[in-house]
């Protein structure tokens, strides 16, 4: 994920989530139902951003989802205080993943937790040693989707069917992508934290200058409405403006570099990069 393109099928997500309880190590949070983003947190070691170990290298969560036959295993990332996006944590115990069913009933989850040097990138699953919450398990239920209209949790996840255009699971619909392709470096913004511009000023021919800066997106704070995310007192409304405007006028996607700090922009750094990494 770090240095590809990817395109956000739906421009403004609103998570009204509801929180339970699993156990002293496991929060399950989200709408439990069909298509939307249920979110597992566990509680294991206290780190660091730049610690060594490191979190992003030397740590690998996967977390195994399981209805009937259905086996799906979904990655999780380091979240720090488990709040950063409030507290501009770089530290803490919490971990975090996210699923999506695809289907109403009963769902069962394991959680794999292992440390090893450069665990994250290896594909051996028996790779270093479990440590923490691993074997954390446990089930939950989810109910059909409550959602319509351009929502696309109504309609299924995206997929590639071997045809021309993707289609939506349940809906069977086609998706035609209508969007921006530009700004590569959409992250690159001002209120996110670590992030900065890296000076770059080179103008290579058939792309756009550099913006010498990060975004603000101040046009489109008019943009953002009550209700919408933001953090930090106010931070984000930029950005979420921006999206907003770009879905008043019908757009479905918009495309993003995840990871440019050694690009055009000089400015977008996926989380866990480090130079004595790569």
């Amino acid at each position: 994920m770090k240095t590809s393109a990817i395109a956000v099928s739906s421009l403004l997500f609103l998570f009204l989530s509801t929180t339970v309880i699993i156990s002293q190590e496991v929060e399950l949070s989200g709408e439990l139902r069909r298509w939307h983003r249920v979110t597992l947190t566990f509680t294991g070691p206290e780190l660091a951003e730049t610690g060594e170990p490191n979190p992003f290298l030397d740590y690998r969560l996967n977390v195994t989802f399981r209805k009937g036959d259905r086996r799906i295993v979904a990655p999780g990332y380091f979240a720090a205080d488990g709040n950063a996006a409030q507290s501009s944590a770089t530290a803490g115990r919490k971990w975090r993943v996210h699923f999506s069913p695809e289907e109403a009933g009963n769902w069962s989850y394991e959680a794999s937790f292992r440390q090893g040097r450069a665990i994250a990138v290896s594909t051996n699953p028996q790779a270093g040693e479990p440590i923490a919450f691993d074997g954390a398990s446990g089930q939950f239920t989810v109910a059909e989707s409550d959602k319509s209209g351009r929502d696309f949790r109504s309609r299924g996840q995206l997929q590639y069917t071997g045809e021309r255009y993707l289609r939506f699971a349940q809906s069977k619909q086609y998706f035609l992508k209508g969007g921006a392709d530009s700004p590569e470096n959409f992250l690159g913004y001002i209120d996110f934290d670590g992030t900065y511009y890296g000076g770059n000023t080179e103008h290579r021919q058939g792309e756009s200058a550099p913006n010498l800066g990060l975004h603000a997106y101040e046009p489109h704070l008019s943009d953002w409405k009550s209700g919408d995310p933001a953090w930090q007192d106010g931070k984000g409304k930029g950005i979420i403006g921006a999206l907003n405007y770009l879905a008043q006028k019908g757009m479905n996607s918009v495309y993003m570099l995840t990871m440019n700090v050694q690009g055009d922009g000089d400015d977008v750094l996926s989380a866990g990069w480090r130079d004595d990494q790569y």
